[in-house]
């Protein structure tokens, strides 16, 4: 029987209730200790909610990004922390210094309580903090999709050329995860297509990547039956501005489709004030039509879910895909892009579209709501497909087999 291991996830900024990695840390640690494993989490701003067993550790940042205080001037007195000072001067220069500076604060804190793992388990940081650890333990990191495409479809998203500079100069931080990712001798990934992609966009060998898919949490994800199904009704999770969710797209698709029919687009989440999306609502005389939840909790979420006829993940690209996962788990029938590693997660068990494409979102919405049985032969097809192919233990499971490899290989 294989000897328990103490592992170390880090991770430098996770919204513990949407985005990927929040959902991963949060999910994964649970996972691990149901396993047998002694977990700690060693994260950045906001706190995470982890369950009882999984020890967390928060570290002192500037926080910067705190939506209540944002980019707030920090005192003479936090400055005199070489780190802080690091942070500062970056973010006054438009750049995106976390990574960067929670890797070294990871460093100090473990020199300084000298506290020992089996194995880092990194989360997507890729800073030099981290690969440091590396010459004196096991370290493995977490990819969820490379950055590049992010900051590729933000540069084509903007015609100014001062805002292209500032994008490129604020996804910086890429070229030190390249550096630290080509060091390290074991990656995870998510997807085959998040593989592939990493490998060609950071020139890693594909030999290097582990690819373990994420879980999709049934306990907070799951059917209510009790609820009616109302007509035209559509839920999307993608609420961001950035280009890369593309709900730009959706909107347009939903201009088109009230010119034959009523739609009620529910979006989760808000917009960013006077930000593109919100402008963009407005020029298309979409207000009416389109419902921003704001934050959430789960149980309302589900409801949402349950009172949907159709979910949509217009995404341009998406490492893994979780709203699929998630909307397939609540049972409901699903139109997503082709985008990145979304047709891995959907299979045959949703409505492809290619990315970027309005009017072949507005057809497909238009075909699922006017054809009940296929809704309901995919909404059974996405609930099982969920049950039987992207649970969180077979996840850790699998996790726990790539970190004895990784620890073999170190020693």
């Amino acid at each position: 029987m294989n000897a328990s291991l103490n592992i170390g996830l880090i991770s430098y900024r996770s919204n513990p209730h949407c985005g990927g990695q929040g959902v991963y840390i949060r999910n994964l640690s649970r996972a691990l200790l149901n396993l047998g494993h002694r977990v700690e989490v060693i994260s950045g701003p906001p706190d995470l909610v982890l369950d009882p067993g999984v020890k967390f550790t928060r570290l002192q940042t500037l926080d910067l990004y705190n939506p209540e205080d944002l980019f707030r001037t920090p005192r003479l007195e936090e400055l005199k922390d070489f780190i802080n000072l690091i942070e500062w001067l970056d973010i006054s220069a438009m750049g995106y210094p976390e990574p960067l500076t929670f890797g070294m604060r990871v460093k100090r804190h473990l020199a300084e309580t000298k506290k020992k793992f089996d194995i880092i388990h990194d989360n997507q940081s890729l800073s030099y903090g981290i690969l440091s650890l590396a010459r004196h333990m096991p370290v493995t990191a977490t990819i969820h999709h490379p950055m590049t495409v992010d900051r590729r479809l933000a540069v084509q998203s903007t015609k100014s050329f001062y805002k292209k500079l500032k994008v490129l100069r604020w996804y910086s931080f890429i070229s030190m995860q390249k550096t630290v990712a080509r060091q390290l001798s074991h990656i995870i990934t998510v997807s085959e297509s998040s593989k592939k992609d990493i490998a060609k966009e950071f020139s890693i060998p594909e030999s290097k990547f582990l690819t373990i898919p994420n879980g999709i949490d049934t306990n907070l994800f799951y059917p209510v039956e009790t609820i009616k199904k109302e007509p035209g009704r559509i839920i999307v999770t993608n609420s961001a501005d950035t280009p890369l969710k593309g709900l730009y797209h959706l909107l347009f698709a939903v201009h088109d489709i009230l010119k034959t029919r009523p739609v009620k687009l529910v979006v989760i989440g808000t917009p960013k004030e006077n930000g593109g999306i919100e402008k963009l609502v407005k020029k298309l005389e979409l207000v009416r039509h389109i419902q921003f939840t704001g934050r959430i909790d789960h149980d309302r979420f589900v409801k949402e879910y349950a009172r949907a006829e159709l979910a949509v993940v217009p995404s341009l690209y998406e490492g893994f895909g979780l709203p699929v996962g998630e909307a397939m788990a609540c049972r409901v029938p699903v139109i997503c892009t082709t985008g990145g590693a979304l047709p891995e997660v959907a299979g045959d068990a949703a409505r492809l579209v290619p990315p970027g494409n309005a009017s072949a979102l507005r057809d497909a919405i238009l075909e699922l709501l006017d054809d009940p049985s296929q809704r309901e032969a995919l909404a059974e097809k996405g609930y099982q497909r969920v049950l039987k192919e992207f649970t969180w233990e077979k996840t850790a499971i699998r996790t726990v087999e790539a970190y004895r490899e990784i620890i073999r290989a170190y020693h």
